[in-house]
């Protein structure tokens, strides 16, 4: 849709808009809150050397904590959301700039409390928790501080640690600069034979061209593009590896990566698991590849045929009307309690329904303690749509459940689970729509769109994962890496993964320097294990029913952050310490490429 054909804001049905009001009224009620932050911050100074008075002293400064928390997440939250339903909006943008510099201030005058804290001996601490009901609340926060006391450092060498943040963030920054704002890609030429230039947005919608040209063209001008600053590139990633390398270091931690996994006490061998059970499985990919290349009828598949669909979408013209209720049927399995936090989300201004002029692109989950979750969308009447909604739902409802059974402290969730709950809701409504399915080519449709999940999902980013930490030991062990010595290293892990029936282009060996999540060490593989975790519980879900249904809404939905993520997903009955969960969903991805080649060939 061009943008000439929108609507304003103003124009949209207030049906399809979330209900920003429930938040705050009017921006006047913003702003009373924004100054009540700016009253509270200088009362967080008066217990700055005091938190080892009193058990009662340290409860009234948790207090206070969570009261500036609180109100800082609805000011935030309202800020952005109100600039994302129209980013052209100056004074919505002004509102964000300026939610994020009390943040900071916040922060800032924060920053005493954990090497504080640390200062009181443990059985001090743990004297005033048994003495004060109300500070036993706080028992497993004050628990984590003094977990990661090993690597908490003096608080001098704290401040030093800070001040270095601008300086460590350097290569993420640069990067981000480079991608987003200096590089431009050539013109090409579309399936109308008219030339289009080549940006970020439109590079994956010309690999699913069905014009085999244009995917090529689009595939070799972005990494040609890449290729002419390599070097460049290769060093601001090598400087990002090696501030992580400095701070691992700092902190007293054997690598980057145990310093990352740390943060949410996943345990090294999550990360170690994972590669092994996806190696285990690569001949299931090879085999996908292999039905790819005869199913789009090639001589030779290339690393730009991977995106293009091989089965054409059925005839599946979906209104939003008609995807709340598919959303809503698919989601049976998990209770009429559960579907009834879906249906007051549908009926309650939760959701930001459609495309407007200047609305934020893409699809998120957000919202502030206190208030019900908020969902944005700029929905297509298509079935990807669909699955984005029940998507975005998990969210929202995991959000919802956090929130209702938990204080502020605890309500938020770990990185760790944040894909968990909306990809059981998309593996649920996949199961649903199989189900119900008897038309051959929509059931292709269906089972081609999962694989595909599969595939970009837990293959693709368990290889970022296994660059990431190639690359991160390579450096730690002092070998130099250029361009080239990338370029080989990706080059390799693409011919392993892909296996011998895909022509491993040469300008595939470029995309690292594209991945702007590299410069958010050990990340991408928390996509893949939240994966797993996802179709591990939703097995677990079509499988026992109820039992595994109230775990997964009482120990799991409603866990937040008053537990580990790994021990959360424990309680609800998946140990992702285990390889079981990645060879669960590894074995389902296999049964669905056995049906797929019977349905296909």
């Amino acid at each position: 849709m061009e943008k000439k054909n929108l609507k304003k804001r103003n124009e949209m049905e207030n049906k399809f808009k979330w209900a920003i009001e429930d938040l705050f009224q009017n921006d006047e009620d913003w702003k009373k809150e924004f100054a009540l932050i700016k009253e509270l911050i200088p009362e967080i100074s008066r217990y700055q050397g005091r938190l080892s008075e009193s058990a009662e002293v340290l409860l009234k400064f948790y207090k206070l904590n969570d009261k500036i928390s609180l109100h800082l997440e609805r000011v935030y939250v309202y800020a952005n959301q109100k600039y994302h339903e129209d980013t052209s909006a100056g004074t919505y943008q002004g509102f964000s700039d300026q939610a994020a510099n009390l943040s900071v201030q916040v922060n800032s005058a924060l920053s005493f409390m954990v090497p504080e804290i640390l200062g009181i001996p443990e059985e001090i601490l743990n004297q005033f928790i048994e003495s004060n009901s109300e500070l036993k609340a706080y028992d497993f926060a004050i628990k984590e501080i003094i977990r990661l006391k090993p690597h908490t450092l003096s608080a001098e060498m704290e401040e030093l640690i800070a001040n270095t943040g601008e300086i460590a963030e350097a290569p993420g920054n640069i990067f981000s600069m480079f991608n987003n704002a200096d590089i431009k890609f050539p013109q090409i030429k579309d399936e109308n034979g008219e030339m289009v230039e080549l940006t970020h947005g439109r590079f994956v919608a010309f690999l699913e061209s069905s014009d085999r040209e244009v995917r090529r063209e689009a595939f070799q001008n972005l990494y040609a593009t890449y290729k002419k600053f390599k070097n460049t590139l290769a060093a601001t990633f090598i400087a990002n590896i090696k501030q992580e390398a400095f701070l691992a270091k700092a902190r007293k931690y054997p690598s980057a990566m145990a310093k990352e996994l740390d943060k949410s006490n996943v345990p090294l061998e999550v990360y170690t698991n994972l590669l092994d059970a996806v190696h285990e499985s690569l001949p299931l990919l090879h085999r996908y590849v292999s039905l790819r290349k005869k199913l789009l009828g090639l001589d030779e598949l290339h690393m730009y045929d991977l995106y293009t669909p091989i089965v054409k979408e059925a005839d599946m013209k979906i209104g939003f009307g008609e995807a709340k209720e598919m959303v809503y049927k698919g989601l049976e399995p998990l209770g009429e309690k559960y579907r009834g936090v879906l249906k007051e989300g549908f009926e309650n201004g939760w959701i930001d329904v459609y495309e407007n002029e200047g609305k934020r692109s893409g699809a998120y989950s957000w919202g502030a303690y206190g208030t019900h979750p908020y969902v944005l969308l700029n929905y297509q009447d298509n079935l990807d749509n669909v699955f984005t909604l029940a998507h975005e739902m998990g969210h929202a409802i995991h959000s919802y459940y956090s929130d209702a059974a938990l204080p502020v402290t605890y309500a938020g969730y770990k990185i760790f689970v944040a894909e968990v709950a909306s990809t059981c809701n998309e593996a649920l409504l996949m199961e649903y729509l199989l189900d119900k399915t008897e038309n051959k080519k929509q059931r292709a449709y269906l089972i081609n769109h999962f694989l595909e999940q599969f595939r970009t999902t837990l293959f693709r980013q368990t290889m970022f994962a296994e660059f990431e930490m190639i690359t991160h030991e390579k450096s730690m062990d002092g070998e130099a890496l250029p361009a080239d010595n990338l370029c080989k290293i990706y080059r390799n892990l693409n011919i392993r993964y892909f296996g011998n029936d895909i022509v491993i282009d040469p300008e595939i060996d470029m995309e690292w320097a594209r991945i702007p999540h590299f410069y958010t060490a050990f990340y991408v593989y928390q996509y893949a294990t939240g994966y797993s975790a996802a179709i591990a519980l939703s097995r677990k879900i079509l499988r026992e029913g109820k039992p595994a249904v109230e775990d997964y809404i009482n120990k799991f939905l409603s866990g937040g952050s008053s537990d580990y993520p790994i021990e959360l997903l424990k309680k609800a009955g998946v140990d992702m310490s285990k390889k079981e969960p990645v060879k669960q969903a590894l074995d389902l991805f296999g049964s669905l490429l056995d049906e797929m080649e019977e349905l296909m060939v």
